[in-house]
């Protein structure tokens, strides 16, 4: 097989990785708190229509970006307030806020299916570490958007693991009455990552309609938000697996369109639906070995806290 070929494919399947990468980071920051948010896919589609809209109106691809995160964020503030202050259902509210964020950007993105991003984020090569043989094109020759996803798995690795906050999170979500009895605000911890976490995702979102399909399409995200929850568990909640995961089931989806250039004589139908099958089996994988304390999620996961119950 060409060499060129395989250096391509790869270089798609971290673009193509991106935005699940993205969504990934929030979601994991998030559930760290023990809020568990299954609005990703309705965040991302309100951040992608929201960035798309303002890079169109500013004329500049940095404005749609912002724009997109802060939407993103104050989104998912309708689940953290049902959730940590009206102690509802982190499920039912999480398929909720999926359910009216595809209404909604369905909605503000109307008038402008079709139209093409005036502005985007073009590939530009970070000098002497593109040169480096085959990686150098892979990683180093992508949008500023893929070089600050690099950035940020580094901070949110740092942040997690080695920082007082990073701690604090942590403790939230493992157990949060313990945490409420030595001093730490459990309902500020969760209200301020359930925001960052819906800033990743609308983040994930702009990646989508501003660099790899520079346009807007109704439901573009084609089930990604789903796959960044999925991708979390098969990360372990930790952000460098994520990275790595996050290219694998881009690489899974960029199969299907690349299947006949690599030489895959399987129907091309089929290979799209290889990212969703391989989630499945890791739902799958994971459920099985549930008993294991090295894959387990958060203690609080899930589980509405509240202070008079302690």
């Amino acid at each position: 097989m060409d060499n060129a070929i395989i250096i391509s494919t790869l270089s798609a399947a971290v673009i193509a990785g991106t935005p699940i990468l993205y969504a990934a980071l929030g979601e994991i920051i998030c559930e760290k708190s023990g809020n568990l948010n299954l609005g990703v896919e309705g965040m991302m589609l309100i951040g992608a229509v929201c960035g798309f809209k303002a890079a169109v109106l500013s004329n500049n691809p940095w404005v749609g970006f912002l724009v997109a995160m802060l939407a993103g964020g104050l989104f998912s503030l309708i689940h953290a307030f049902l959730t940590i202050t009206l102690k509802s259902s982190q499920v039912v509210s999480g398929l909720a806020l999926t359910i009216f964020g595809t209404g909604l950007s369905s909605f503000i993105g109307k008038s402008m299916i079709g139209i093409p991003a005036p502005v985007k984020f073009s590939k530009v090569a970070i000098p002497i570490l593109s040169k480096i043989p085959f990686i150098g094109t892979i990683l180093f020759h992508q949008d500023v958007l893929v070089y600050i996803s690099y950035m940020m798995i580094v901070a949110v690795w740092i942040y997690l693991y080695k920082t007082n906050m990073g701690l604090k999170l942590k403790a939230v979500g493992e157990n949060p009455a313990a945490a409420d009895a030595v001093g730490i605000y459990v309902s500020k911890i969760q209200y301020i990552h359930v925001f960052i976490g819906g800033v990743f995702a609308g983040a994930g979102g702009a990646y989508l309609s501003l660099a790899y399909s520079p346009a807007w399409l109704e439901n573009m995200t084609a089930g990604r938000g789903w796959i960044a929850v999925s991708l979390v568990i098969f990360a372990l909640w930790n952000p460098v697996r994520a990275l790595v995961g996050s290219y694998i089931f881009g690489g899974l989806d960029i199969l299907g369109y690349r299947a006949q250039t690599l030489g895959i004589t399987v129907s091309p139908i089929f290979m799209k639906m290889i990212p969703y099958l391989f989630t499945m089996g890791v739902l799958i994988f994971i459920s099985a070995k549930k008993g294991n304390r090295n894959i387990a999620a958060p203690g609080a996961l899930g589980v509405s806290y509240s202070r008079e119950e302690r």
